[in-house]
């Protein structure tokens, strides 16, 4: 007799991961590959973080700790939320996280029972839309035009409930991938004001925070106390491997979150734990960064046109720019292998994203180096002339 699989696992795979595989393929090969397929910083970790690692491997602290995180780690999180955005938060309501998506399954889990329906933006990120179904939470697309600048209002809110039934949780995202439009204060407002009046539980993801060209991202917490907040050390901070995130979770959900993280986690990896408490010490280098990246953003908003990319979503923060690709495919799946396996220019397929319309939009990372942006953009025009 045939062994059971569970049908937890029959969820969309995570595309751009599929990208990065063919990239690596290709690489393998001794081909030439430019990445823009993955939202990876190709800024190192800062210096005093490898410094406070290095002194952490040193001194053998290296055992579990407790399972929402280091003392010293929640107090500098909570000291961050001051100074960014005047806001105060006790560190009690603080969590350390495996990486976001640790944020994400602790949050889903904790707010959320099977059944529930959650709403998020299409196009959005697809790890929300796949960890919920794998949980037996009923992803609820709201799919976003430009003129909502790709985000969530209460009134499309409000047309979701109509053809859905009521929604019990909302997932935004500012900036956002993979657009890299943001919501302002007011738009923020709106939306947790919205959620409040109708028992609808905001999950602010956050970790873009910081990778802005104009206007500073706001925080939910501004505006909503119990909204949870989702950050992580891997964008900004630029330690993506290093699996670190936190969570802000409001007084009712702590010791849910806490029982969970104990069973799934044990705790976030100490040396991670450890070398955060010193990233919040190196802003300079952070915003040197991101200056960088603002460099890529400009080169890419002057070059993509000359590749036949002129309808791109407004880049406001993070390191994406969306494209609406109607008039070159209507299979960006396929595009995006032959661009990949022509140029050697790695970029993510649309489906990903948005499984309704994302077959006629791509997405371009501009994390890397601003030499790999600048020969990706050359290559691309080279292609379509």
């Amino acid at each position: 007799m045939p062994l059971k699989v569970s049908s937890r696992g029959s969820i969309p795979p995570f595309i751009v991961m599929d990208v990065m595989q063919a990239a690596a393929e290709r690489e393998a090969a001794a081909k030439a590959v430019y990445h823009m397929e993955v939202g990876q910083p190709g800024t190192p970790a800062p210096q005093g973080v490898l410094d406070a690692a290095k002194q952490a491997i040193d001194d053998n602290r290296l055992g579990y700790t407790v399972a929402l995180g280091i003392p010293e780690l929640r107090a500098a999180i909570a000291d961050h939320y001051v100074s960014s955005y005047g806001v105060h938060i006790d560190p009690s309501r603080i969590a350390v996280t495996t990486g976001s998506s640790g944020g994400f399954v602790l949050s889903f889990l904790s707010a959320f029972d099977a059944g529930d329906r959650v709403a998020m933006a299409a196009p959005g990120y697809p790890c929300y839309r796949n960890i919920l179904s794998a949980f037996g939470i009923e992803p609820v697309s709201i799919l976003t035009e430009a003129e909502h600048r790709y985000q969530p209002t209460p009134e499309l809110l409000e047309k979701a409930a109509r053809e859905h039934g009521a929604i019990d949780g909302l997932i935004v995202a500012s900036p956002s991938n993979p657009t890299g439009t943001m919501i302002d204060a007011a738009g923020m407002a709106e939306l947790c004001t919205y959620c409040s009046d109708n028992g609808i539980r905001l999950i602010s993801d956050e970790i873009y925070h910081g990778i802005t060209y104009g206007d500073q991202a706001v925080s939910a917490l501004e505006y909503d106390d119990n909204a949870v907040v989702i950050n992580s050390f891997s964008k900004y901070f630029s330690m993506t491997g290093w699996r670190l995130g936190w969570m802000v979770v409001p007084e009712d959900l702590i010791r849910a979150v806490e029982c969970l993280a104990q069973n799934l986690f044990i705790s976030a990896p100490t040396l991670s734990q450890i070398a955060g408490v010193a990233a919040f010490d190196c802003r300079p280098e952070l915003e040197a960064n991101v200056a960088k990246y603002a460099a890529n953003r400009s080169l890419l908003l002057e070059q993509l046109p000359k590749a036949g990319f002129n309808r791109l979503a407004p880049a406001d923060g993070a390191f994406y720019v969306y494209a609406d690709v109607t008039e070159l495919t209507n299979d960006s799946l396929s595009f995006c292998r032959r661009i990949l396996n022509e140029t050697g220019v790695a970029i993510t397929p649309g489906v990903d994203f948005d499984p309704d319309r994302g077959n006629r939009y791509v997405r371009f990372s501009f994390a890397e180096s601003h030499e790999e942006i600048a020969g990706a953009a050359t290559a691309l025009i080279d292609w379509s002339s």
